[in-house]
């Protein structure tokens, strides 16, 4: 697989988010079939690994201890910190005290003594960007953590974070259903010689194609507040798929391997991290890495799906206040 940089490290071009091991859709598959995924990642040239406190309220970090510490020397690990799970309870903590005993457990869970990329979860607006970032910086010095990102913040946000140690990767959401990154994130990026970390490059399963009916979603699937997957937005957006598998069929892959090249056609420095609880998805995302699209077609791409076309906004009112990215007027 082709490689790119995020910070010091070189990695795949394509990586492997892996909260829905542990999380978000449902009920997790068994410890079995997600240990098998991840040593399939491994197999397959996958070496950035990307998790979370939040994810599974730690189980997720578990789990990738439990499975990936023999193979550590081989991939980049990544979590986060500053959103996590108390009593039971989502809650974000930005406070440097806070992040520094996160990191104490996050290391306990992952079976590591240091963590590669340790990003900010989001931003806790009662606490000064730069005194979080401190605290990270702090972990960095103290050989905790080898680099800092940032996840679902905004340009101006990444610079006041950026002057106070260096940030090697940007995680925020950015697919063809979700631009926001355009807005000024990337040319932050580029400005500031910063990796944008790409998580949910699939749309939430939407690109894949084969997602046309929500009626059968799990009662805790996250997508059921989440306003494109609601019933009328849905049935808008539904109806692009047609034509964007059509151009799928031109380019000779599969829908989920079209939006992948898409992304990584964008910007030598995106990473995309599509998650998966299915060995065969794993492995038709990680062929993304060899496809090659023509011009003409990215432009065909841009003009089928993009934020015009695409109906409903992003999140519902309360999460997108709790998140610092730029977003489109209404």
């Amino acid at each position: 697989m082709q490689r790119r940089k995020i910070g010091p490290f070189e990695v795949a071009a394509i990586g492997l988010g892996c909260m829905n091991l542990s999380h978000a859709y449902g009920a997790p598959p068994p410890f079995e079939a997600a240990e098998a995924l991840l040593l399939k990642a491994l197999d397959l040239g996958v070496t950035l690994f990307d998790t979370a406190a939040l994810y599974g309220f730690g189980m997720n970090e578990t789990l990738l201890g439990r499975v990936l510490a023999p193979h550590r020397q081989r991939i980049t690990l990544a979590s986060k910190c500053g959103m996590t799970g108390v009593n039971g309870v989502r809650v974000i903590d930005g406070r440097p005290d806070t992040l520094r005993r996160s990191c104490e457990e996050s290391l306990q869970r992952l079976r590591t003594d240091v963590i590669d990329l340790y990003y900010l979860h989001r931003w806790d607006r009662k606490v000064p960007i730069e005194d979080s970032v401190g605290a990270l910086a702090d972990l960095v010095r103290a050989g905790k953590v080898r680099a800092i990102g940032l996840s679902e913040v905004s340009a101006a946000t990444l610079r006041r974070a950026h002057a106070v140690h260096p940030v090697s990767a940007l995680q925020n959401e950015y697919s063809l259903w979700s631009r926001n990154p355009e807005i000024a994130g990337l040319d932050a990026c580029r400005e500031l010689g910063v990796t944008l970390v790409a998580f949910s490059p699939l749309a939430r399963g939407f690109l894949t194609g084969k997602l046309r009916d929500v009626s059968g979603f799990d009662p805790k699937d996250i997508r059921r507040g989440m306003p494109r997957f609601q019933a009328d937005n849905f049935a808008a957006n539904v109806a692009l798929l047609d034509g964007y598998t059509a151009l799928a069929d031109e380019a000779g892959c599969t829908p989920a391997q079209l939006a992948l090249a898409w992304l990584l056609a964008q910007d030598a420095h995106i990473v995309p991290i599509p998650g998966t609880t299915s060995v065969a998805h794993l492995a038709e995302n990680v062929g993304a890495a060899s496809v090659a699209l023509a011009p003409a077609l990215l432009g065909k791409l841009d003009a089928a799906i993009n934020r015009d076309t695409v109906t409903g906004p992003r999140y519902n009112a309360t999460t997108q206040a709790e998140i610092d990215t730029e977003d489109f007027p209404a």
